[in-house]
């Protein structure tokens, strides 16, 4: 992706497939209100996939937010193991008998599974609530832990992610996982667009953190 006119070319495209505007929002690594302008400057969304998208205005009124492009990483295994085991041990410093590793879906469930073998725990994976928020108050949604994967069990966990960009969804993981008893001990990114230093108490470790700088008009 070099610039908003791919961006808004990729939300269409995905629109186009049928995915929620909170689904285009994990795709893209952006935030909701940033995945709704781009599929509304394409001028396509998942009811009206026939219409041709309007000349993009790059980008000059739309939302304030930092696009991550980190395809670089996970096209590639190798990079992608190179990188779970920094993550590793970031996260080995909390707790020496944390046995579950819980994925963010969709992104965070191929980094989880690395992240996982590296420091030997079960697997788990949550779906956030966004993959199916399309307008509206997405607090009136529900997340899910699947059932394919390590149950909570009121065991204490890390939590992986690719991205965070305004802290819902993490949050919402959080307190997911208290509501089934377990304890998150650790969550750790590969970028994090607000600086976090911790989340409802739970300390955050990023490989990155991208923090925007600039004067609003």
């Amino acid at each position: 992706m070099k610039n908003v006119d791919d961006l808004i070319e990729s939300a269409a495209e995905l629109a186009s497939r049928g995915l929620s505007k909170g689904e285009i929002a994990d795709e893209l690594n952006v935030s909701r209100e940033t995945a709704s302008w781009l599929v509304e400057r394409s001028s396509t969304s998942p009811q009206q996939t026939d219409q041709t998208p309007p000349e993009p205005d790059n980008g000059r009124s739309g939302p304030q937010d930092i696009h991550v492009d980190w395809s670089a990483i996970g096209r590639d295994s190798k990079r992608m193991s190179a990188i779970a085991e920094a993550m590793a041990d970031m996260l080995a410093k909390h707790g020496e008998d944390v046995d579950l590793t819980i994925g963010i879906e969709k992104a965070g469930g191929p980094i989880a599974t690395l992240v996982a073998s590296e420091l030997e725990t079960d697997l788990g994976t949550y779906t956030p609530a966004k993959h199916q928020w399309e307008e509206g108050d997405i607090e009136e949604l529900g997340g899910t832990f699947s059932r394919n994967f390590a149950s909570i069990r009121d065991r204490e966990c890390y939590i992986v992610d690719d991205t965070i960009t305004s802290g819902t969804t993490m949050r919402e993981t959080i307190e997911a996982i208290r509501a089934e008893g377990g304890k998150p001990l650790a969550c750790i990114v590969l970028a994090d667009k607000q600086g976090l230093e911790e989340l409802e108490g739970v300390p955050i470790y990023s490989l990155l953190q991208v923090i925007s700088v600039g004067k609003d008009e």
